[in-house]
């Protein structure tokens, strides 16, 4: 659901105004609808009560937002987007610079991603889950922490012995806590702040 405001004003410049100010987005995205109109005494004192709304659709505003971004960089770009619901969706992108986008470790993927959904969450109240792919980085990326978190967690159940792995961001961390919930033999718990968060893989006492 897109934000909605109700404003009364006595001129459609002075609602397109206070619209901007109260949404917080530029006039070009903005959609007036008069809601009821206020007489005043022989034409003194008269407004208009409008409902003020983006006038944008969620899925293509971020189409269009990373289109500009890429753009930006002279990269060209194919794109492929799911929407479940309302408020889930899914940007998929395939382009010639795909290790440029992603970054080291994938930083400059998140970094991205958080620009659109930081965008994309300035048009409505609601809670939205954004999430962007390129070249397929996120499935490839899991699959490699979930082998990484077997392998590690199988040597902790052996040995017996903690093993804290490399510093990693809260998208790679929730893979391996989601991976290893349900070991019976193995717990995982983060320590340290910011960029040097890491995970402990410890035994699970008996």
């Amino acid at each position: 659901m897109l934000k909605k405001v109700e404003i009364e004003a006595k001129t459609l410049q002075e609602a397109t105004k206070k619209a901007t100010e109260l949404l917080r987005i530029s006039e070009d995205k903005i959609k007036l609808e008069v809601v009821k109109e206020k007489r005043g005494f022989l034409g003194v004192g008269s407004s208009v009560l409008y409902e003020a709304s983006p006038n944008i659709d969620l899925t293509t505003e971020g189409k269009l937002f990373i289109e500009g971004i890429i753009s930006a960089l002279d990269i060209d770009v194919k794109m492929e987007i799911q929407s479940p619901d309302e408020s889930t969706i899914f940007y998929r992108l395939q382009t010639d610079e795909n290790a440029l986008l992603i970054g080291k470790d994938g930083k400059t993927l998140l970094a991205l991603q958080t620009l659109l959904r930081n965008h994309l969450s300035s048009f409505t109240d609601e809670q939205l889950l954004i999430s962007l792919d390129i070249g397929n980085y996120h499935e490839s990326r899991k699959k490699q922490l979930e082998i990484l978190a077997t392998k590690t967690a199988k040597d902790v159940a052996r040995s017996r012995i903690a093993v804290k792995l490399d510093p990693m961001n809260a998208f790679d961390r929730r893979i391996i806590h989601s991976k290893l919930s349900e070991w019976r033999d193995v717990e995982t718990y983060s320590e340290g702040e910011g960029e040097n968060r890491a995970i402990i893989i410890k035994p699970r006492n008996k």
